[in-house]
């Protein structure tokens, strides 16, 4: 029985591996120097597959479930081990479980500005950064082209390559899709549907498939964000003749609170007038601008003004001295006056 115990000792009867980690992408089992025993129990739980590498060489694979081992159910690896029907020794064989789950919540982000030509800004430079999730969809291609026959292979060792793939993919879809940098962040989930037909194609390469690809943020250079926050201004102000005006007012403004003695004074008084006709025309464009004074007389009445000339008062409507003004320049002259003496015109 103690020689029996021994040679079970050295075989392996059960066959398995418990992930105790989220990042871990491939796990080799640890045969200790043992053999496997043929019948030995293979579990594969949901989210792995066990692959069976011979001196190098890819041999079976086995997808969930339970598996008794077989020279039925390992038809490659009993070809290369040249195996008759029947056999049941141990033997030698390096075992693979490969995670197929989803990586999740993996951080990306534009190490350098992305170039992009914009129609209204020309050329600028964009930063992203956002989320995106991937898993390992071809195991054996995943094995043949990225781990090799490392005993341990985490997210690490293919999340720059990852993110160097999504950041070309993004720069292609910012590109090809021509949104305007002003409608960028209204179109974050088209640049992702976009870009992940685009990337996808290339992670295949390698057994691997991306899931998900969000894009957080895309932000733009700072005078472009500058010329944009001035654009939504303007908007707010609507009318940009009004908007004209006000900014005038502002300054007019500032300048009657400058204290500078008798200039200071002239031009707050200046200020003030001016602002009231700026305002009144603001808030009622239609009316007609006030055109300037035209020299005329002045009315013996009720002193209003009124035309050179004008034999009642457009205001009180008293009769004026016909001949009291001069016709030409408004002048009060003598009646009987044939020459004005202030313009010299014939009366």
């Amino acid at each position: 029985m103690g020689i029996l115990n021994a040679i079970k000792g050295q075989l392996i009867d059960v066959i398995e591996w418990s992930d105790s980690s989220s990042k871990t992408m491939v796990h080799k089992y640890d045969m200790n120097g043992k053999e496997i025993m043929m019948g030995a129990q293979l579990t594969v739980r949901e989210s792995q597959v066990a692959i069976f590498v011979n001196e190098g060489e890819l041999a079976d694979v086995f997808e969930p479930g339970r598996y008794e081992l077989q020279t039925s159910n390992m038809p490659i690896l009993t070809a290369l081990k040249s195996w008759k029907y029947g056999f049941n020794s141990p033997f030698k064989s390096d075992v693979y479980f490969v995670n197929t789950k989803q990586f999740l919540d993996m951080k990306w982000g534009t190490s350098n500005p992305v170039m992009m030509r914009d129609a209204e800004f020309g050329m600028i430079r964009v930063r992203a950064f956002g989320i995106y999730s991937f898993k390992v969809s071809d195991p054996a291609k995943f094995l043949k082209e990225v781990f090799g026959t490392a005993a341990l292979f985490t997210v690490e060792g293919v999340e720059g390559q990852i993110k160097r793939t999504l950041v070309s993919g993004l720069s292609d879809a910012i590109a090809e899709s021509k949104i305007p940098a002003l409608d960028l962040a209204a179109n974050y989930e088209e640049l992702s549907d976009y870009a992940m037909k685009a990337i996808n194609p290339k992670l295949a390469e390698l057994g691997l498939t991306l899931c998900s690809f969000v894009i957080e943020n895309i932000s733009l250079p700072e005078d472009v964000e500058k010329s944009i926050d001035k654009r939504t201004s303007m908007g707010v102000l609507g009318n940009m003749d009004q908007y004209a005006k006000y900014q005038a007012a502002e300054a007019i403004r500032d300048a009657a609170n400058n204290q500078n003695g008798m200039a200071g004074m002239g031009v707050g008084m200046g200020a003030g007038a001016a602002m009231g006709q700026m305002f009144a025309q603001s808030m009622n464009p239609s009316a007609p601008q006030a055109s300037a004074a035209v020299p005329g007389a002045v009315c013996a009445a009720c002193g209003a003004q009124i035309p050179a000339g004008a034999k009642f008062c457009p205001e009180c409507g008293a009769k004026q001295n016909a001949g009291s003004f001069c016709t030409s320049c408004g002048t009060a002259i003598p009646a009987g006056t044939k020459f004005c003496p202030e313009c010299g015109a014939k009366q």
